[in-house]
């Protein structure tokens, strides 16, 4: 049983910090294997914790921004937010197809806390397509993981490198552009002097 607490708290913990980590799969994968834990119950736990990480972090990620980033930029992320909020089905249509895609999740929340979405519109979809997404990769990862060799040539790879740039890339696109532009006159600006 306090391996299932385990594979919680650890999926709640690499969804909290603010860098591109290791996904919350390859966590339940590890607990799931080392332990030789039911997959089923392995999804109930760590989705859950996966899930209430990406709701903290998004609560935090504006007190952070507003360390780093210049305050036209986080107004400008924060007229998107008011956007998305307007439209809860559309949000949460995009949060649900969102995670089923290999992506990190990390820009989804970012742009989430700094636009000041409401999460709870965010968190059912996020639930929802994370347990499908995740379902795939642990059930692969533990067809996978059984060979060490191949644990240890996957870790980094092109695949997982690629994956950390792209998220890191998401998020340097969705800070700079200038959404009130874009939305209002419908013209595309970037705005790259964001930083303080």
């Amino acid at each position: 049983m306090w391996a299932y607490v385990l594979v919680f708290v650890a999926s709640l913990i690499v969804d909290v910090i603010p860098f591109v980590g290791p996904p919350a799969w390859i966590v339940m994968v590890f607990f799931q294997m080392r332990y030789g834990l039911n997959i089923w119950t392995v999804l109930a736990c760590g989705v859950p914790g996966s899930a209430l990480g990406r709701y903290i972090y998004s609560k935090y990620i504006p007190y952070l921004s507003n360390r780093i980033i210049k305050q036209e930029k986080n107004q400008d992320v924060q007229f998107v937010g008011s956007k998305l909020n307007h439209n809860r089905w559309r949000t949460r249509t995009f949060a649900f197809f969102y995670t089923l895609m290999p992506l990190p999740s990390t820009p989804l929340f970012t742009a989430a806390g700094i636009g000041k979405v409401n999460a709870w519109n965010i968190i059912p979809s996020f639930l929802l397509g994370k347990f499908i997404s995740d379902a795939l990769m642990v059930t692969a990862g533990d067809y996978v993981a059984k060979n060490a060799t191949s644990i240890l040539e996957g870790i980094i790879s092109w695949k997982s490198i690629s994956a950390a740039v792209l998220g890191i890339l998401l998020v340097m696109i969705f800070l700079f552009i200038d959404w009130r532009t874009l939305l209002q006159e419908k013209k595309l600006r970037l705005q790259f002097r964001i930083w303080k």
